[in-house]
């Protein structure tokens, strides 16, 4: 792999975050491929850093299912599942078509504006090939409408999914093809929320959801 990954000592948070944050992005970007081997030492050395925020951090990458802990291999970056794949999916698919439903009902003017920079800054991005700016974009856009249920509690739930589904979200946005229509899909969510219309949003979202799902499926099999 290489130190190509960005660690910065300055950063005030806790040492095995900024481990956890270092190792988590070189996944996500594929600097780290399934299969890939976290050893510590090799690790610690490279960050400049001793062997316990590194063992820290491979412990909260196996609880998000980045890493693979086994007894007599090590810790690996996990490779991703169909099944993994439909799990989070099948979840995300009902929580986004009630988050928007909600949304469709509370949305503000003020949460408007915001969906409509959020949808033309993925749009300016979607030509590009700076995929984790992409699905920075993505995440902000998604984010607007979490926010505009007005439900803290659905909110949490969307949140603690998304970092599930990052791994999901960059394969997806690997393909020109998917990022085009990606900005397509966003416009129309985002006319059916001016609009208010709820049918028209959630038929959107679900066609929004299922197109990842298609073309994330064909990834994994090739």
């Amino acid at each position: 792999m290489g130190s190509n990954y960005e660690f910065d000592m300055n950063q005030i948070m806790p040492l095995r975050e900024e481990v956890f944050h270092t190792l988590r992005q070189a996944i996500l970007k594929g600097e780290m491929k399934p299969g890939y081997r976290l050893r510590e030492i090799s690790l610690s050395n490279e960050l400049g850093v001793s062997r316990t925020p590194v063992r820290d951090a491979i412990r909260m990458l196996e609880q998000e299912g980045l890493v693979v802990m086994e007894a007599n291999k090590g810790a690996y970056v996990a490779e991703i599942s169909k099944q993994e794949l439909n799990d989070v999916l099948e979840l995300r698919r009902s929580l986004e078509a009630l988050a928007i439903e909600k949304a469709s009902e509370r949305i503000s003017d003020k949460e408007l504006e915001m969906l409509d920079k959020a949808a033309e800054e993925f749009a300016r991005l979607a030509a590009s090939n700076r995929l984790m700016e992409l699905a920075e974009a993505d995440v902000r856009f998604h984010d607007v409408i979490y926010r505009a249920t007005h439900n803290r509690r659905l909110v949490q739930l969307l949140n603690n999914l998304r970092e599930l589904m990052y791994r999901f979200r960059m394969e997806y946005l690997k393909d020109q093809a998917s990022r085009t229509r990606l900005a397509r899909e966003h416009e129309a969510i985002r006319q059916a929320l001016h609009n208010k219309d709820a049918k028209s949003a959630h038929e959107a979202i679900c066609e929004h959801i299922d197109n990842q799902w298609v073309v994330v499926i064909r990834s994994l099999k090739e």
